[in-house]
């Protein structure tokens, strides 16, 4: 069919042109053109890709750089650092009973072959372990463990992980202030933080920024930071024996601690007041003193190895030997007395347990989490330059870039189309905002789940909110830039100005733009709830949004959609984004055909202009002087906006219940991530006896 596009010809009898063709430049001769400036441009790239890969190398570690956020000098209080509760458990596995007692103030090592269940035992001892049955008995003071066991308990692995981006005394201020009882007053928990850090020898680099491995604090500042207790095969003998000392400094106040070590040396293993030696299988063989010089311990191995000698066979099976000593007797009487000493005191019924922090769950109250953890991810954001600089990059550059490409658009057909498609493109910066986020919250997650969620630092609701608010700041900036950078420099205002409706209108703009914002926010932490790395998350991600985006009625309107795939666009978020924004933009406006609003043009034989033009006129709107007429038709193209937007299904009466749909998918997304995330993320109950 031969369609007359009026802002390129009036001509009478030009009706052999072919207006799609003329308006976009198409010409046959021009394929093998185009093929070659194709080729041309995959060439340009690969070279590109080829020298860079060639000349430009990854940043080179910087070593161990001492980063100091600044602060102002405060005077410092001292504190006593308070003991912690004595510690009397008992650890029943299946049909082997681990009978443990860790008095207060003492240091006790925890050895034993590989494959003897040193870590199983301490991931069963604090509660760590989410799969499989735990059976028998654990007891603090002679009583049974409540909720609050995990949060009372520190548990030291052996990989130290922490928040790049914060300073060496905020992961202990912010422990404190969840962890420690809400009746102590916030100033005696931040003295407590200053106490242990100067406990920890951390005072010179309190203020500096962890950074990453090897940029940043080195491996035995890391391992303080986190109390290091496990001397892992990468230590080395100093690294070790600083290590100990502040093992050994830490028991001397009050606390009781239980660690791993591997083949300490003999100077090493003094520093440790008990010992625990297990066998394969978790069996014990040892577990009491040590004495000086190891005096203790000798005394009893030497009556089990009397008769020992080269080429014997050793058939002595030392737990059982273990379990038939005076010295296991003494100690099983010895946590039988403490248990009945415990059970005669006055316990406190489930009343009181119930009104009193002290038992449960969490120490802080919920909102004081999302308060602690909201501050946590935002100053991790604040803290990374390179995610505000990309983040604001994209949002002034991308608006400016459209705004200017479509730099005041008439409202002719074709300038219409230009500012649909304005709005169109401006979605496009979806897939760039979802990695930017991404990879941030995966960082925060894997803190979380390693290290604070066992210790019950705060609920993973409180997480999962903290993260998704710490968006709404960015996301409202970048709404501010963006509808500057794109709203003004296109012309969008002047649509309104024969209504009286811009600031109006203005504004309605504007809360879309932010409610995009908050859409793709959302969507990014519903999409990475449940996704382990973040690549993969943006790679789920992206296709979503391709499909969502290719049904919202743009590239193809909803008339000429397939009839299986028009449910697409009844659910895409942004069928209803778009018609929202493109009505509120373009709607009650008047519109024009160039600088001639009339076209005239005699019809093929045997029809009349208004059978020659009904094709054309339904889908791109105006209308004729003469339909009756069989020559010297008038047409006049369309005379306002609205019939361009009712040919793309887009009414200015939908704007807020459009609005209102874009903020249920918010909704949506808020709830379907948490949702996500305590599905494949959060221990369900585990079978205990």
């Amino acid at each position: 069919m031969s369609i007359i596009f009026c802002t390129k010809s009036n001509i009478l009898d030009d009706i052999s042109s072919h207006g799609t063709r003329r308006n976009h430049h198409a010409r046959s001769h021009h394929l093998h053109q185009f093929h070659g400036i194709i080729f041309a441009f995959m060439v340009f790239f690969l070279a590109t890709a080829l020298t860079a890969t060639e000349y430009i190398t990854a940043a080179k570690s910087k070593g161990e750089v001492l980063l100091v956020v600044h602060v102002d000098e405060k005077t410092k209080k001292a504190s006593a650092v308070a003991g912690l509760q004595k510690q009397t458990l008992i650890f029943h596995w299946e049909d082997v009973s681990y009978d443990i007692k860790i008095k207060g103030g003492t240091l006790t090592a925890l050895m034993g072959a590989s494959g003897a269940g040193k870590t199983t035992l301490l991931d069963t001892l604090a509660s760590r372990v989410t799969m499989g049955v735990v059976t028998g008995s654990m007891f603090v003071d002679g009583q049974q463990r409540d909720e609050s066991f995990q949060r009372k308990t520190r548990y030291v692995q052996q990989q130290d992980l922490h928040l790049q981006t914060s300073t060496v005394c905020e992961p202990l201020i912010f422990s404190a202030r969840l962890r420690q009882p809400q009746d102590v007053p916030d100033a005696e928990k931040v003295a407590y933080c200053s106490e242990v850090i100067r406990l920890l020898g951390m005072e010179k680099y309190a203020d500096a920024v962890v950074g990453v491995p090897g940029e940043g604090r080195n491996v035995e500042q890391r391992k303080r930071l986190t109390i290091g207790v496990e001397l892992a095969p990468t230590l080395d003998n100093q690294t070790a024996w600083s290590i100990c000392t502040l093992l050994r400094d830490l028991a001397n106040n009050g606390q009781a601690i239980l660690c791993t070590i591997h083949q300490p040396s003999a100077l090493l293993f003094q520093e440790f007041d008990r010992f625990l030696f297990l066998a394969r299988g978790g069996r014990t063989v040892y577990f009491g003193d040590i004495g000086e010089n190891s005096k203790t311990l000798t005394s009893y191995f030497e009556p089990q190895v009397i008769g020992a000698a080269p080429g014997g066979v050793a058939d002595r099976d030392y737990a059982d030997a273990w379990r038939q000593s005076d010295e296991y007797v003494a100690m099983k009487k010895e946590l039988a007395e403490k248990r009945e000493l415990s059970q005669s005191r006055p316990q406190p019924t489930h009343k009181e347990k119930c009104k009193s922090r002290d038992y449960s769950e969490f120490s802080a109250p919920f909102r004081q989490q999302f308060q602690l953890c909201l501050y946590r991810v935002f100053q991790q954001l604040y803290r990374t330059p390179s995610y505000i600089y990309s983040k604001t990059f994209l949002s002034i550059t991308t608006a400016l870039f459209i705004g200017f490409t479509f730099y005041k658009a008439d409202n002719t057909l074709q300038g219409l189309q230009n500012q649909m498609f304005s709005i169109f493109m401006l979605m496009t910066i979806f897939g760039n905002l979802v990695n930017q986020i991404m990879p941030h919250f995966v960082t925060q997650r894997s803190l979380y789940k390693v290290r604070e969620r066992p210790s019950k630092a705060y609920s993973w609701v409180a997480f999962m909110l903290a993260n998704i608010c710490a968006e709404l700041p960015w996301n409202t900036l970048m709404s501010v830039f963006i509808f500057f950078g794109w709203y003004y420099p296109i012309g969008l205002y002047r649509n309104a100005e024969p209504t009286g409706a811009v600031t109006e209108r203005g504004a309605l703009l504007f809360l879309l733009l932010w409610s995009f914002l908050m859409f793709t926010s959302t969507f990014t932490h519903m999409i990475i709830a449940a996704v382990e790395v973040a690549e993969n998350g943006g790679n789920i991600a992206t296709l979503l949004f391709s499909l969502t985006i290719l049904f919202c009625g743009v590239l193809v309107t909803p008339s000429k959609l397939p009839g299986f795939w028009i449910f697409m666009y009844r659910i895409s978020p942004f069928t209803y984004l778009v018609d929202a924004m493109l009505s509120v933009s373009l709607a009650n406006a008047p519109a024009s055909c160039s600088s001639v609003k009339v076209s005239v043009f005699n019809p093929p034989s045997g029809q009349t202009c208004g059978q020659y033009l009904s094709d054309y006129i339904s889908f791109a709107g105006g209308s004729l002087a003469n339909p009756n007429a069989t020559s010297q038709c008038e047409f006049y193209s369309i005379t306002d906006t609205n019939v361009f937007l009712a040919q793309v299904n887009s009414f200015y009466s939908h704007h807020w219940r459009n609005f209102g749909l874009m903020w249920a998918y918010v909704g949506f997304n808020l709830f379907a991530a948490l949702f996500l995330y305590w599905l494949s993320r959060v221990p369900k109950n585990t079978k205990k006896n």
